[in-house]
């Protein structure tokens, strides 16, 4: 998959890692992306900032969510896409990977 327009990359910053998780920081200045990836765990997002994102999917589609700060959702292992910050104010998130 490729991105539509050339974007500056999302930063993610490794916060710690043991047996069981690993939890990453990402940081979006507006249109930053994390770029196509492919998760091998489940995950949780709790979202430190309003968070709009642009999900570019693995399957063509292009979705728009807005999550407010100090929200919280998981998905599953195995999840395909490219995450946009689609708003002009930087956003922010925790991301905690589960283990197998």
């Amino acid at each position: 998959m490729t991105s539509a327009a050339i974007r500056l990359q999302a930063t993610g910053t490794l916060l710690m890692e043991n047996d069981r998780a690993i939890v990453w920081r990402y940081d979006f200045d507006p249109g930053a992306e994390t770029g196509w990836h492919v998760h091998g765990h489940e995950y949780i997002i709790t979202t430190l900032t309003d968070c709009s994102f642009r999900l570019e999917l693995a399957d063509g589609e292009v979705r728009e969510a807005f999550v407010p700060a100090g929200s919280a959702y998981s998905r599953p292992k195995g999840t395909e896409h490219n995450v946009i910050n689609a708003s002009d104010q930087p956003m922010s998130f925790i991301e905690v990977e589960l283990k197998d």
